[in-house]
């Protein structure tokens, strides 16, 4: 069973920043009057994710205003967020269901549940902009991972930005669509070639660097983005920018392992981008089927039990190379 990491980090003070200006609770918009991408960072999905509520959050203290277009900044999960609790900070991933899985039209048109009363009521900020950065961290400790989906567009993004080391290209999980692939966000290239679209998951939600990479990240994203420049962002957040990684490698997920039961258990404790040398080395047992790596050179992406049950997605296969 996994052992729950200790929490390092509090929970940030929101009272200041949960009325917003747009008439959306928890969410605020700034417009330059000039011409430019409309440009939305979001953060607490999940309301134990906090890496991104430190973030925006300290934006909006430092007064951050766009230089070009539109800013938006979009704390999602409030109710979820006021649940949290560091010893059980599991419960305060969601309050009735995963918000992360609700960014199709059918879902959030059904409504039946908070999370998609919530995602309804942001649909308009998500549905207007061009470029898209939703911050998370993850269930256990491991190195940082930005996650680009299936289009070649926001791949090359994430080799402009440059950070951080690992880049996974996956097309989602197969219990809903995410917010990254929501409506243009999610279409082709040809359809919508001017979006980009990225998640970034920090590291283990209670991890003190997991707001180190969150800053560094969201530093390059608003810069590449054209709404902010280096200037601003060095003259108002200091310090946010960290070095580079001495390589970028894109994980090219092939196929993902969905637990069928609670019961799903891994061969030993893998933390995440570990190289499995052989095909057909087990790796866990899904209630009795023992789970094996489908080559060589397997990477394993996102290990997890912390929130196994049927349905659930526990690790992803993955292919790598130098991007």
């Amino acid at each position: 069973m996994n052992r729950t990491p200790d929490f390092a980090i509090a929970a940030p003070d929101l009272s200041r920043w949960r009325g917003g200006n747009t008439g959306i609770e928890g969410v605020w918009q700034f417009d330059s009057g000039r011409p430019g991408r409309s440009v939305l960072v979001t953060a607490l999905v999940h309301g134990n994710e906090l890496c991104g509520a430190w973030v925006l959050k300290e934006l909006l203290e430092a007064g951050v205003r766009p230089r070009h277009g539109r800013l938006a900044l979009a704390f999602c999960n409030l109710a979820a967020f006021d649940r949290f609790d560091a010893a059980a900070h599991d419960a305060a991933r969601f309050v009735e269901e995963d918000m992360n899985r609700q960014w199709s039209v059918d879902r959030l048109d059904g409504g039946q549940s908070l999370e998609r009363r919530r995602a309804k009521a942001l649909q308009p900020v998500v549905a207007g902009a061009d470029w898209l950065l939703d911050l998370h961290s993850m269930h256990e400790p491991g190195e940082a991972l930005l996650l680009t989906g299936l289009q070649p567009r926001n791949l090359s993004l994430a080799k402009d930005l440059g950070a951080p080391a690992h880049v996974v290209v996956d097309a989602g999980h197969s219990d809903g669509v995410r917010l990254r692939d929501y409506g243009r966000l999610g279409q082709p290239h040809d359809a919508a070639p001017d979006t980009r679209s990225l998640l970034v998951e920090c590291g283990f939600h209670g991890d003190a660097g997991s707001i180190v990479v969150a800053r560094d990240v969201c530093a390059r994203f608003l810069e590449l983005s054209g709404c902010l420049d280096g200037h601003d962002l060095a003259a108002l957040l200091p310090r946010w920018r960290q070095p580079p990684p001495p390589r970028q490698w894109a994980l090219h997920v092939t196929g993902a392992v969905v637990a069928r039961s609670a019961r799903f258990r891994f061969s030993q404790p893998f933390v995440g981008l570990e190289v499995i040398a052989r095909a057909g080395t087990v790796i866990g047992d899904n209630d009795g089927e023992p789970v094996t790596t489908p080559y060589d050179d397997c990477v394993l992406v996102m290990p997890s039990t912390r929130q196994a049950r049927q349905g659930v997605t526990v690790v992803r296969f993955a292919r790598r190379e130098p991007l």
